[in-house]
């Protein structure tokens, strides 16, 4: 049987779910980048109308840092843009377009544009980008056929893009985003829903991301393991392990083997 070990601890497992963005991918390399463009061409579409800026600081309810040039440089690992899904972020972004003035339906249309626009600049650039240490991890898994799968807030279609740019895909044996489930983290129900599909008991299942969210679903849904990528600095947005039942700074911190004897 595979056996994971991670901050001193070893949990006996059949097979892992990973989050995504912020445990496998660079979170702000796909997703700074996504939400300065869609921020910016939100903006300009108010200015085009006459309207004013939104007076709210729109950084700051989505949980991102700007860097003294600008750029988005941090998140907030408790906020919204780590954990929500995307309609949560267009939800925020037409409140505070009817906030300025436009009514309702055009708020909506207006953020869905941005969205749009900010997707497309994403596809040209293919912007993603693996964690390091994260390769060596998954191929690890591998080599001890240990069954994979993707549990993340971003849309699946979304996420099979990222996971085939990286050229990873094919580590995983089900991704499972948002869309597919009546609801997302912190609930119980992607995870669950990954097991069914690798056919695998969730009380054998570890559980890997870097938010409270991918803990709480992990402890809700009853996994072996639940456990937590806390990267350094202020950014971080929690200096607690909160649920997790261990904590680590990057998969550098995880090894896994099958155990003697064991088939």
């Amino acid at each position: 049987m595979p056996i994971l070990h991670a901050a001193g601890k070893a949990y006996r497992i059949d097979g892992i779910l990973f989050d995504k963005d912020g445990t496998l991918l660079d979170f702000i390399y796909t997703w700074g980048n996504w939400s300065e463009r869609l921020l910016a061409r939100f903006s300009a579409s108010l200015q085009e109308r006459g309207l004013p800026p939104p007076e709210a600081d729109l950084d700051a309810l989505w949980g991102a840092f700007r860097s003294a040039g600008g750029s988005v440089a941090g998140y907030d690992r408790n906020g919204p843009l780590a954990m929500g899904t995307v309609d949560d972020l267009l939800t925020i972004l037409a409140w505070q377009g009817y906030r300025s003035g436009l009514s309702w339906a055009e708020a909506k249309v207006l953020a869905a544009e941005g969205k749009r626009a900010a997707d497309e600049q994403l596809e040209a650039e293919r912007a993603a980008r693996l964690l390091p240490d994260a390769l060596p991890f998954l191929e690890a898994c591998r080599r001890i056929g240990l069954p994979l799968a993707v549990v993340t807030a971003d849309e699946t279609e979304a996420a099979v893009k990222h996971l085939e740019w990286l050229g990873i895909r094919d580590c995983f044996s089900a991704v499972v985003g948002t869309d597919q489930v009546a609801r997302g983290k912190p609930y119980p129900d992607m995870a669950l829903l990954a097991c069914r599909r690798l056919s695998l008991d969730i009380g054998r299942v570890a559980v890997i991301g870097d938010t409270e969210g991918d803990i709480r679903m992990a402890k809700s849904a009853g996994a072996a393991a639940a456990i937590r990528i806390v990267a350094p600095g202020p950014e971080d947005g929690s200096s607690e392990s909160g649920e997790a039942d261990a904590v680590i700074r990057s998969c550098r911190e995880l090894s896994v083997l099958r155990e003697e004897g064991s088939t």
